[in-house]
C-alpha cells in the first residue's frame, strides 16, 4: 500500500489516451488510489491521443495529469515514430503475422515510460504504478509481458533512493492476462466512456480512426466479442467491419 501525505494512497496512472489505459485509470481509482496521470508527447504519427489522454484524466477523476516531452522520433525505429515506416494494415477477418514484432513496436517506450513514472513516483511520495500493458492482445510487444513487468518491479528496488533505503513500489498491470473484451466488459462496469478514446496508430487530428491498423482491428474485434457497441469514430470512407 502505499503512503503519501497524511497516509492518502498515491499512485501513478500512465494514461496514453487508449482503450487500456483509460480501462486501468478507472480500475485503480475504483479501489481507492489517489491517481496522479502520466501521459508522453514522444514523436508519435498523431497528437489527437494526447488530446484523449487529457479528456480519459479529467472525465475520470485524476487528481493531475501531466505531459512529458520525449523525443522517439531522434531514435527512430517504429512506425509510430518514423513516417518513413509504414503502418501495417489489413483487411477484416487477416489475422496478423503471428510471431513477428511489428513495425509499430516503439523501441523500449515502456521501459522509458515506466522509468519516467518511477521517478515523478518517487517525487511524490507514490510507491504504485500503473500501466496498462496487455499480454494476449498485446501485437507482439515484447514490453507488455509479465516477465517484463516483474523485472522492472524488481530494477525499481535497486534503482531508487526509496528503494535501497528499505521501501518497495508496485508496478500493477491488472490487465495483463484480460482479452480485449475483457477489458471492455471491465471498463464499463467501472463507467469508461470509450467513446472519448483513441487507439489507432494513425488517427487523424480529429481522433478519428482508420479502421485499418492492427490497433483498430484489437479494438474492434474486443467490441464485437464483448457485445457492445463500438463508439469508436471512423475518418470517412474507413472501413467499420
Amino acid at each position: 500500500m502505499s503512503q503519501g501525505t497524511d497516509d492518502v494512497r498515491l499512485a501513478v496512472v500512465l494514461v496514453s489516451g487508449g482503450l487500456d489505459s483509460a480501462t486501468v485509470l478507472a480500475y485503480a481509482l475504483s479501489r481507492g488510489w489517489n491517481c496522479h496521470a502520466l501521459s508522453f508527447d514522444y514523436g508519435q504519427r498523431h497528437r489527437s491521443e494526447l488530446d484523449a489522454a487529457v479528456r480519459v484524466a479529467r472525465t475520470l477523476g485524476a487528481s493531475s495529469q501531466r505531459r512529458i516531452r520525449i523525443d522517439f522520433g531522434a531514435i527512430g525505429g517504429s512506425a509510430l515514430t518514423d513516417s518513413t515506416i509504414v503502418v501495417p494494415e489489413r483487411a477484416a477477418g487477416e489475422a496478423p503475422e503471428s510471431n513477428v514484432i511489428p513495425p509499430t513496436y516503439v523501441p523500449a517506450r515502456n521501459t522509458v515510460f515506466l522509468a519516467m513514472a518511477l521517478g515523478y513516483a518517487e517525487a511524490i511520495g507514490a510507491r504504485d504504478l500503473f500501466i496498462g500493458v496487455n499480454a494476449v492482445d498485446y501485437s507482439g510487444y515484447p514490453d507488455c509481458r509479465p516477465a517484463f513487468i516483474q523485472a522492472f518491479e524488481n530494477l525499481a528496488q535497486v534503482a531508487t533512493r526509496i528503494g535501497v533505503e528499505g521501501g518497495r513500489f508496485k508496478v500493477h498491470a491488472p490487465l495483463i492476462k484480460m482479452s480485449k473484451a475483457e477489458i471492455i466488459r471491465c471498463g464499463i462496469r467501472l463507467g469508461v466512456d470509450y467513446s472519448r478514446t483513441v487507439s489507432c496508430y494513425q488517427a487523424d487530428a480529429g481522433g478519428a480512426a482508420c479502421g485499418r491498423c492492427d490497433a483498430c482491428h484489437l479494438r474492434r474485434q474486443g467490441f464485437q466479442d464483448a457485445g457492445v457497441p463500438d463508439p469508436t469514430r471512423y475518418a470517412p470512407g474507413a472501413s467499420n467491419r
